[in-house]
C-alpha cells in the first residue's frame, strides 16, 4: 500500500515481500480515533479514507484474551477454547496462554501454504508453536517470553537495545512521563516488527498494539496521555508501511472501547441474595473483592511481623461478620482511602474478604471477564451439588431471575441472559459458562466481587464495548460494502488477500473486498499440553483491574 510519507517516517522499503499486513489496535473504535484531534493519527486516518472501512463487531465475551484467538483463528470461543484470562480446572485457576487455544493460528495456515510470517506482540501466543517465519509474543506472556525460533528476544535485544512487554510505571505516572512509558513501549513494537520483516522477508505480517486499549484503563480521562499513545501509534504504523510497502493494509481490532455510564451490577452479590452463593470469609474461596484504591496495595516485606499480625486480626474480624468489604464502606465514607492503602497489606485484606465459596454453592460468576454464570453441576464440579435431573430447572430459573433484574435507575442490567449453546458451539463448550450475560449497551459493569449492595458505580469509568473497527485498504476492492463485519471475518479475510484457502471450520468469512477464494479441509488441530502461568502475569492482570482481587 502507497501511503503519504509523514514526519518522522522511515523512507525506502527495506523488503519488498510483504502482501498483507494487519495491525491490530486493541480496544480501537471509530469514535475513540474521531475523538483525536488534528494532526494526531494521520496515518491511520489516511487508511480509512484511502480504503473501506466499518464497525467491527466484537464476540461475547468482547475481552482481549478470547477475543484475539478469535480474530486469528476465525472460529468462536467454543471452537478455540479461551473465554476469559482464566482457565479453571475445578474451583482451581490458572492465567490462559497459548497451549489453551485449540485451533489453528492464521500464521500456521499461512505457513501450509508455503509462505513466511512475521508476528509480534499478539496477546495469548506464548509460548509459540513452530511455524516458517517469527513469533514475538504479547499480552499474557511474561515479561522474558519463549519466542519463535528459539533465541529470538535475545537477538532483538542485541538490535534494538532493548525489548520489553511491560512497563510497570504507567499506571501511576502522570503527564509526560506517563506518554514516554507508552512511547517507549510503542516504538518497541515497531522497530521489533521491522528488524524482523528485513530479516525473514515474511509473505504476511501482524503487528499488534496494546497500549490503546492500557491508556483507557489506567488514564481514561486524560486526553493529552491518551493523545500521546495514539501519536506514537499512528509514528510506528507510518514507520512500517513505508518501510515494509505492503499490498494490503488490514486494520483491525479486538474491541471497542468508551465510558461507562451505568452501574456496577455485583453477580455474586445478587447470587448470594438470591440463595444460590455461599459466602466463606478468609481462607477459601476465590478473592472476590475488588481491592480499594483500583488494586492499588501492595504487601511490605519490611513490615512482615505486622502484616502477619494484621492478617490474623482481619481474619478474626471476619470471623465475627466484619469484612474487608464493611471496612472499605467505612473507609471511603470517611475519605481515607489513601491512608488504608499506605498500610494495609494485601494479604491482611484478603485474609477479610468475604469471598465466594463455590464448592457450598449452587452457581456463581467465576470471573466478571466471562461474562457468565456457572452452576456448580454433581459429577463435573468438584463438590458439585446441581444434579444432572436439576440442571435445566435450575438453570431456567436463574435465566428468568437475571433477566429480570433491573439497576436502580428501572432499566435492565442486560440485553440478554442466554443458554451458553445458544451463543458457543464446538469441543470446548463445557468450558463456557453454563448462563451468558450480556450488560445492556455494555454500560453496565460487572463484577464478581461480593459487598453487601448489589449496585455501585463502576469500578472502571471506561471498558469495554462491542463495536470495534476494521479497514481494509491496498490491492482490494475499496468500494466493498463492509457493513455487518464480524470479528471471525479477519482471518479468513488475510487468508484470501495472500491466496490461502480458508479453513472450512472458521465461523467467518473473507469480506468483499476479496472476490475469490478457496476453502480447504485442513487436519485436525492437536492440543498441547497446558503449561502453568507466572505469577508476575497474575500481577499485571490484577492491575489492570481484570482479575478482582
Amino acid at each position: 500500500m502507497k501511503t503519504e510519507t509523514h514526519p518522522d517516517t522511515e523512507s525506502a522499503p527495506s523488503t519488498d515481500s510483504l502482501r498483507t499486513l494487519l495491525v491490530g489496535l486493541d480496544g480501537v473504535c471509530r469514535d475513540v480515533l474521531d475523538a483525536r484531534g488534528d494532526g494526531v493519527v494521520p496515518t491511520l486516518r489516511e487508511i480509512l479514507d484511502e480504503g473501506t472501512a466499518a464497525p467491527l463487531e466484537s464476540q461475547i465475551p468482547p475481552w482481549t484474551p478470547s477475543a484475539w484467538p478469535s480474530l486469528y483463528t476465525g472460529v468462536n470461543p467454543g471452537k478455540h477454547g479461551v473465554y476469559s484470562f482464566l482457565r479453571f480446572d475445578g474451583y482451581d485457576w490458572d492465567v490462559v496462554n497459548a497451549t489453551d487455544v485449540g485451533e489453528f493460528a492464521l500464521w500456521e495456515l499461512v505457513d501450509r501454504a508455503g509462505m513466511t510470517s512475521v508476528v509480534v506482540n499478539v496477546p495469548v501466543t506464548h509460548p509459540p508453536r513452530e511455524f516458517d517465519g517469527a513469533l514475538v509474543p504479547g499480552y499474557t506472556a511474561p515479561e522474558d517470553p519463549e519466542c519463535h525460533p528459539p533465541g529470538l528476544l535475545d537477538d532483538l535485544r542485541a538490535e534494538l537495545g532493548e525489548y520489553r512487554l511491560y512497563d510497570d510505571a504507567t499506571s501511576d505516572a502522570t503527564g509526560e512521563a506517563a506518554v514516554e512509558g507508552y512511547r517507549q513501549l510503542t516504538e518497541m513494537r515497531g522497530a521489533a516488527f521491522r528488524y524482523l520483516v528485513d530479516r525473514f522477508e515474511p509473505a504476511f505480517g501482524f503487528l499488534q498494539f496494546q497500549q490503546t486499549d492500557t491508556v483507557f484503563h489506567e488514564h481514561p480521562e486524560e486526553d493529552a496521555i491518551v493523545d500521546g499513545v495514539f501519536r506514537a501509534v499512528d509514528r510506528e504504523v507510518g514507520r512500517t508501511l513505508a518501510a515494509c510497502d505492503p499490498d494490503v493494509v488490514v486494520l483491525a481490532s479486538d474491541h471497542g472501547i468508551g465510558p461507562y455510564g451505568g452501574h456496577e451490577f455485583r453477580v455474586n452479590s445478587f447470587l448470594r441474595d438470591h440463595g444460590a452463593v455461599e459466602t466463606v470469609a478468609g481462607e477459601g474461596g476465590m478473592p472476590s473483592w475488588d481491592s480499594i484504591a483500583r488494586n492499588r496495595l501492595r504487601g511490605d516485606e519490611e513490615t512482615g511481623g505486622g502484616s502477619a499480625l494484621f492478617a490474623r486480626l482481619t481474619r478474626a474480624a471476619a470471623r465475627a461478620g466484619v469484612t474487608s468489604q464493611r471496612i472499605a464502606t467505612v473507609v471511603r465514607r470517611l475519605g481515607i482511602e489513601d491512608l488504608v492503602v499506605s498500610i494495609a497489606p494485601v494479604d491482611a485484606i484478603r485474609a477479610g474478604t468475604e469471598r465466594v465459596d463455590f464448592a457450598a454453592s449452587t452457581a456463581y460468576l467465576r470471573d466478571r471477564v466471562e461474562l457468565g454464570v456457572r452452576l456448580n453441576v454433581a459429577g463435573r464440579e468438584p463438590d458439585g451439588v446441581v444434579s444432572e435431573a436439576e440442571y435445566e430447572a435450575n438453570r431456567d430459573e436463574l435465566i428468568a431471575a437475571l433477566s429480570a433484574v433491573e439497576t436502580p435507575d428501572d432499566t435492565p442490567v442486560f440485553s440478554d441472559v442466554l443458554r451458553r449453546e445458544e451463543l458457543y458451539h464446538g469441543p470446548y463448550v463445557e468450558d463456557a459458562p453454563d448462563i451468558v450475560v450480556v450488560p445492556a449497551a455494555f454500560d453496565q459493569y460487572i463484577s464478581a466481587s461480593v459487598r453487601a449492595e448489589q449496585f455501585g458505580p463502576p469500578s472502571e469509568p471506561w471498558n469495554h464495548k462491542l463495536d470495534g473497527i476494521v479497514a481494509v485498504a491496498g490491492d482490494v476492492d475499496t468500494e466493498a460494502d463492509l457493513t455487518g463485519a464480524h470479528i471471525f471475518d479477519v482471518a479468513p479475510t488475510v487468508l484470501a488477500t495472500l491466496g490461502v484457502p480458508v479453513s472450512d471450520r472458521m465461523d467467518g468469512d473473507p469480506l468483499p473486498v476479496v472476490t475469490d477464494h478457496d476453502t480447504a479441509t485442513y487436519e485436525a488441530y492437536e492440543s498441547r499440553a497446558v503449561e502453568e502461568s507466572r505469577p508476575d502475569v497474575e500481577q499485571r492482570l490484577a492491575e489492570m483491574g481484570y482479575l478482582e482481587r
